[in-house]
């Protein structure tokens, strides 16, 4: 693929600052980029990147009003724009011809859809349904009487245990879990544990995304539901009887206890943990990090342990970070107070 820069500003909508003739072959990074490829800066954080970079043609907000080395398109959105031109230039997509491999054990009562790939080493047990033209790559598991809808894509070693219910196109990565038993026991007066039985199971939305290792645990009872168009990070572990509104988003490393819910077009960002039985309200915004003890109301950003509004937070880290010179003033206000007292 090769485009000039002119026939990408045409195709983005956008105005053009430069000749535009300048051939493009590839996308990059802006601190990456050399003659040929095209960037993209959304925030005046890289301005420096922007005047330096090699990149032959920059992508940019209708504001920017820094110096750009290449060619400027300016847009409404640059990274949805840049995003959208990637696509132009992506290695072509690895297709799956319809068929089961050879290696591949399927349950005689298991029922397959229309243009359906079955890779190595995939299992589909009795009762299970896969919907029309969905892909197993390699090594997955569809358990006893679960759905898996149309046009959906499961990477090497997948795992959907029993019952669950997945929807349309959806994307699951490699070594994703959905169903495996809630983390439930009873303690005696010895302090031994017995397991709770989890009879419930995992639903899936439509156009859900889950990254790699992301695990979602079957319900006590009843479900644990994920809702249409969320996309989960890597490595998020979310709890029996949790229910994740439509379009949230969950970043890397996320732990969010049973029975707790997040609203719709929530965003919970990396490596937060989130207690049990809670609510977060709908469009909230829980930072890097943060410790949600409490509920959270909609639209409302928190941050830092336990989670507060997020402005409040950033204030308390200010006040913390003066402690050592706040320490040194009261040992030398402590020192001259007592040259003033009087000696016995």
């Amino acid at each position: 693929m090769s485009l000039t820069v002119a026939q990408i500003a045409e195709r983005l909508g956008g105005d053009l600052e430069g000749k535009g003739s300048d051939v493009i072959t590839g996308v990059a990074g802006i601190r990456e980029a050399e003659k040929g490829d095209i960037s993209f800066v959304a925030n005046k954080r890289y301005a420096v990147d922007a005047e330096e970079t090699g990149a032959s043609a920059i992508i940019v907000g209708k504001d920017w009003d820094k110096p750009c080395s290449g060619d400027i398109i300016r847009v409404d959105n640059p990274d949805a724009a840049f995003a959208s031109i990637a696509g132009e230039f992506a290695p072509e997509t690895i297709e799956f011809a319809a068929g089961i491999h050879a290696s591949a054990v399927v349950d005689p009562s298991a029922t397959l859809g229309d243009d359906v790939y079955v890779g190595p080493c995939c299992v589909i047990e009795a009762g299970a349904a896969i919907g029309d033209r969905s892909v197993l790559v390699a090594g997955c598991y569809v358990g006893h009487r679960s759905r898996v809808g149309a046009d959906c894509k499961f990477y090497p070693n997948v795992s959907i245990r029993e019952g669950c219910l997945i929807g349309d196109r959806v994307i699951l990565h490699n070594g994703a879990v959905v169903g495996s038993d809630g983390f439930g026991y009873t303690v005696d007066k010895e302090g031994v544990r017995k397991k709770i039985p989890q009879i419930g199971i995992v639903t899936i939305g439509d156009d859900t995304e889950l990254g790699a290792n992301v695990t979602i645990d079957r319900a006590r009872f009843g479900k644990t539901r994920i809702g249409r168009g969320v996309k989960i990070d890597n490595q998020v572990q979310v709890a029996h009887n949790v229910v994740i509104g439509d379009h949230a988003v969950i970043i890397a490393q996320v732990g969010i206890a049973g029975s707790t819910t997040i609203g719709k077009h929530s965003i919970i960002a990396g490596q937060a943990g989130v207690a049990g039985h809670l609510v977060i309200g709908e469009g909230a915004i829980v930072g890097a990090a943060a410790g949600v003890t409490k509920d959270i109301p909609p639209k409302t950003f928190v941050s830092g342990f336990p989670a507060i509004p997020h402005s409040k937070s950033q204030r308390l880290l200010a006040h913390i970070a003066k402690l050592p010179e706040l320490k040194e003033k009261i040992s030398e206000l402590e020192d001259r107070l007592n040259k003033l007292q009087p000696e016995a």
